[in-house]
């Protein structure tokens, strides 16, 4: 399992890479293998404004369906369009090629909330 250190994570497991503002998110590794094969992917449209912790997508799986959770405020500015045709990319690929969205950082403070690498490892670990 991987927790890249450049990340941020959140309980719900969804992690953030924040580059010049904007922050690129998605869900974990822990939480793609704990879907299982992801077969569809419901996303925002770009310019919907973000509520931290509140739902902002849907990942189905052969196993469940479960939401996603914007881990900050803010504005989205570019989804993942690949993910339509191709929603596997999140198990293939979670923190590359499975990314689902980008925000427009709203607060960078609310960043702040958010485990670093070694923080989400040790929370999974207890789960």
């Amino acid at each position: 399992m991987e927790f890249p250190e450049d990340l941020k994570y959140t309980e719900e497991h969804e992690w953030v890479l924040v580059e010049d503002g904007v922050a690129t998110v998605g869900i974990s590794d822990f939480a793609q293998d704990a879907l299982g094969d992801v077969v569809f992917v419901e996303l925002p449209e770009v310019g919907t404004v973000l509520e931290a912790g509140k739902s902002f997508g849907v990942v189905e799986s052969v196993k469940a369906v479960s939401d996603v959770y914007a881990p900050i405020c803010g504005e989205v500015i570019e989804i993942n369009e690949e993910l339509q045709d191709t929603p596997e990319l999140i198990n293939t690929s979670p923190y590359e090629d499975g990314w689902m969205l980008k925000i427009k950082i709203a607060d960078s403070s609310e960043l702040d909330d958010l485990m670093d690498a070694d923080g989400y490892q040790a929370f999974v670990e207890e789960e």
